[in-house]
């Protein structure tokens, strides 16, 4: 071995709420020289803490998981540390949820389905600040990239963007069957609260019944009951 300095690993955390996509991730990552998987998380809460405890350069993220979904935890854990690049995992091609990904601070968005050579090309751009997209979804980056040169804005304002992001966790735990008083023992809050969050979705969203929000819940991706 020679005694040059050798460069430290790219950390990675694996978040998936399905077993077999943990496992299969990190049998193709592990033993790759350069990269360490330092933890896995099967939902967004732990992937936030997980986040905040390791720091890592990467974390894979999948957009449909039960309790805190993967856009709401890209939201929070970008926000608290834009360093780290996430890269979406998801079954779902809808432009929705590549978009919601981006926008909430993804730097890449991959299918389940692909294959190990694309999950290597996704690290290989994010690691460089670059972004990347699978193949087929490209167009999507070419869109915003060029609704951004030219100063396009986007044609009105989803009923989904009026909520808040606490308003949007309560939202998919509503839709995934939790009472009030269950939501505020999940959220860390007090029942009153969750109660006010509850007439405030229904107000923005005009959604008055539990099965229509748990519909909406379903198409704008809050919820991985879907997946």
């Amino acid at each position: 071995m020679s005694n040059t300095t050798t460069t430290e690993a790219t950390t990675i955390i694996i978040v998936d709420d399905h077993a077999m996509m943990l496992g299969g991730i990190r049998s193709i990552l592990e033993g790759v020289e350069g990269l360490s998987v330092v933890a896995e998380a099967t939902n967004g809460r732990d992937a936030i803490a997980l986040a905040s405890k390791h720091a890592p350069d990467i974390m894979f993220i999948d957009v449909g998981m039960p309790d805190l979904n993967g856009i709401e935890a890209t939201r929070k854990i970008h926000t608290a540390d834009p360093k780290i690049a996430i890269i979406a995992l998801s079954m779902h091609s809808d432009e929705r949820y590549v978009t919601g990904m981006l926008d909430a601070g993804a730097r890449g968005y991959l299918l389940k389905t692909c294959d190990s050579e694309e999950l290597f090309r996704a690290i290989d751009s994010v690691k460089r600040g670059k972004f990347y997209v699978t193949s087929d979804l490209t167009h999507v980056l070419v869109d915003r990239r060029q609704g951004s040169e030219h100063g396009v804005p986007r044609t009105g304002t989803p009923p989904i963007d009026s909520l808040t992001p606490r308003e949007r966790e309560v939202l998919q735990l509503i839709a995934e069957g939790l009472t009030s008083k269950e939501i505020g023992v999940r959220i860390g809050a007090a029942l009153k609260t969750i109660e006010s969050h509850r007439t405030n979705i229904i107000r923005k969203l005009d959604i008055h019944s539990i099965a229509e929000l748990t519909k909406y819940a379903v198409r704008e991706g809050l919820t991985g009951l879907s997946e």
